[in-house]
Formats: structure tokens, sequence, C-alpha cells
């Protein structure tokens, strides 16, 4: 996820998902988690193209494939979610709630049934209690608004501990444009798409082709670059809407589309970073970088290895910087290079170099990993290309908040 060369100017600005014209949300309790809000709502006022990525995982859950079915299109007015139930492993039941869920949400705003997306998170196996999710949704409707978007944010969350959101905005055509976005993820997140929803907004006009185009190249930046645990989960999404309400012309390959690649990145950017902040039981965010690669694919293999690692994740718990666990997890990534032209830096600290250790200050080195960010440097001196995955420390806390999470 390295950080891109902004060309243009790129304002930050309040209302997350709703901060695009012509969105609204809402966020409300129907029952399904214990405590707090559980079932969001995304609307359009306008119809809007619809573009997704999504999970890997052979087992996909049933809101996901009814999605999945809904989506490419542009008559696109909502998304609705629910957290505490991901409606997954359910079987024919569960591919009915989910269809259900999205036309009783398509029925009270008034528009097309198809026009509804559905998205689910939480445990998995059991039935969603659709009493609940029908009144839900009432209520959901009901309290539509643009104020609303951070009471959506919080309602999609499960084991995080706080809502992700952020929204940008740049020119065009001397007209603002805008890109807002929120997320949920702290645990079962690698980058096989990641583990996670993700829900953006724009009121930028592009063709549903480019939309998608523009998505699969921000989350390949983003959202393929996080790893916690290295678990995919079953409801893994990302959807992106474009409902062309801003005053600026039609986005095309040749006017705008890079302002809006440069916005779109930096959306999903913030977005997937905030989820490794809010890893669950994680005290320390890591970057890892390796460099120097023959190929781009071979330098994210070995950085993903590397973030994988129990290991090298254990150690940084610790405030441990055993350079060690950080070699043997790259030789093992199974990408060739010469160890010998190999150099580590734990922060600013060079603790190897042409494959073997590097005299430097332990002191130094230790409080290089004890930082709330650490940052590992593999240099394989072999070419120019580089890339970096994001990960977390593996720490007790994350081990007791999953071995008490029923599936």
């Amino acid at each position: 996820m390295p950080k891109s060369k902004r060309r243009h100017i790129l304002r930050e600005v309040p209302g997350g998902i709703t901060a695009p014209c012509g969105f609204e949300a809402s966020g409300v309790r129907c029952g399904i988690k214990r405590r707090g809000l559980d079932l969001a709502l995304i609307y359009s006022v306008a119809p809007a193209a619809a573009a997704g990525v999504f999970t890997t995982n052979r087992f996909q859950a049933a809101p996901l494939l009814v999605t999945k079915d809904r989506g490419g299109r542009e008559q696109v007015h909502g998304v609705i979610i629910n957290s505490g139930n991901a409606n997954a492993c359910t079987g024919a039941g569960g591919y009915r709630d989910a269809v259900q869920m999205a036309d009783l949400t398509a029925d009270a705003l008034g528009v097309p049934k198809h026009s509804v997306l559905v998205c689910s998170t939480g445990v998995i196996g059991q039935p969603l209690p659709m009493g609940k999710v029908g009144s839900g949704i009432k209520n959901a409707v009901a309290a539509l608004g643009r104020e609303a978007g951070g009471n959506a944010a919080q309602a999609i969350l499960t084991t995080d501990t706080r809502p992700k959101s952020i929204a940008v905005e740049f020119e065009l055509d001397g007209r603002p444009v805008r890109v807002g976005g929120m997320a949920k993820g702290a645990g079962m997140i690698a980058p096989n798409m990641a583990t996670l929803l993700a829900f953006i907004a724009t009121d930028a006009s592009l063709s549903p082709g480019l939309l998608h185009s523009r998505l699969v190249s921000a989350v390949a930046h983003s959202f393929h670059c996080i790893t916690v645990d290295g678990d995919t989960s079953t409801n893994d999404t990302v959807l992106l809407l474009a409902n062309r309400q801003a005053e600026a012309a039609r986005i095309t390959p040749q006017h705008g589309l890079e302002r809006f690649q440069e916005a779109l990145d930096y959306v999903t950017d913030h977005l997937a970073r905030d989820i490794i902040r809010d890893a669950e039981g994680a005290a320390r965010m890591i970057e890892i970088r390796v460099c120097g690669a023959t190929s781009k694919s071979d330098a994210h293999q070995i950085a993903r290895t590397i973030a994988d690692s129990p290991l090298v994740k254990t150690a940084i718990a610790g405030g441990d910087p055993n350079w060690g666990r950080v070699l043997a997890a790259a030789g093992r990534a199974g990408v060739p290079f010469r160890p010998e032209l190999v150099a580590l830096q734990l922060g600013n600290v060079q603790v190897v170099r042409e494959g073997a250790l590097h005299r430097h200050r332990a002191s130094a080195a230790r409080a290089a990993v004890a930082a709330s960010q650490v940052q590992i440097t593999l240099d394989l001196n072999a070419g120019e290309h580089e890339a970096v995955t994001w990960t977390c420390d593996l720490t007790e806390e994350y081990v007791r908040i999953n071995s008490q999470y029923h599936t």
C-alpha cells in the first residue's frame, strides 16, 4: 500500500459515506446483536452505477451471492447491511432471507426490487431473525438522512472498537466531486480481497466498466495489502456506487480519471489502514516494505509471507527485534533471491547487511520495534520493484477475543 504521489489537490471533508451529493444513510438497532446498532442503510436518491469486489473464499455467504447477481448495474438505489449475523453457510433458506432483506428494503424505499444490494457480517451458520430484520428495515428507512452517516458506520461493526470512515473532495471543470466511504474489519483479515465490508460512494459520473476497473485498481493497492491473521472470510465485499449527482462532466480516460483515481485511492488506503490500526488485540501497526525485487509480484509475495508469520508478529508484540524471524519468513516465501545480497532495517536501524548481522546498537533496534508504528524494510538488492504490506502484532488479547467468538 505505497503512498501515492498525488498530483492534484484533495481535501478531506466531513460526512463519510454521505458526503457525496445525493447519498443518505442510517444506522439503527434491530436486535440481532446483544447491544448497539446493527442495521445500516445506504441510499442514493438517484439511480447509481455499482461495482463490486468480493471474497475468493469458496464458502460465499448468501447476501454476497445476491449482491453479485445484482451488482454491475446502473440502476442501484441502496445497500442494506446487518451486523451480528453473517447469513453464511445457511443454505437455500439463507439465500431466500437475503433476497427478502433486499426486497423489503426496496419496497420501503419505493424503488425497484433489483435496485437494492445486501450485505451481512457476524456469526456464521445461524439463520437471520427476519422478524427483527423486517422491523429494523422500516426504522432504517425512516431514519435516513445526510447527517446519519456516522450511525451507519457504527451499525456495521462486529469486533471493531471504532467506526472507520473518510471523505475527500476534488475539483473537475471547476465543480466539486466527492468520494466518501466507510468500512468494518478487525479480524479474519488477509489480502485475498481482504476480510471486511467496505462501502464507497461518489457523486461522479462514470461508466460501469470504468467504475469497476478503477475499484479493482484501488483495492489492489489497499485492501489487498493488509493482513491481520491470514484468514479470508465468507462475506468480504467492497462496493462502489456512483450516482452522477456532481455538476462536473462525465469522467472518461481522457477527462478527470486521474483525479478520480487519486481520490478513490485515498479513501481505500485510509480505510485499509484504519482496519489494521483497529485489528483485534493489536498494540502495534507494522509496515513491511520489500524493495530491490526483480518483479512486483515477488516483492508482494515476500512482504505478505513476512506479514503473516506468527513468529514475526509475536516478536513485535514482545518488543523483540528478532530479525532472524524476518529473514526466515522471507526465505520460505517461494521467491528466488540471493541471500548474500539482502539488507534489513528495523525503522532506521540497519540490522542485516549482505545477508549477515550488521553491527548496531541493540537498544536502538528494540526502540524501533517498540513504537506504535513499526517499519520493516527488506532490500533484496536484485531489481527495481517493491511492495508494501500492512499488518499488526499478534497479542494475547487477539487469542482471547477469538477463543471467545462463537462460530
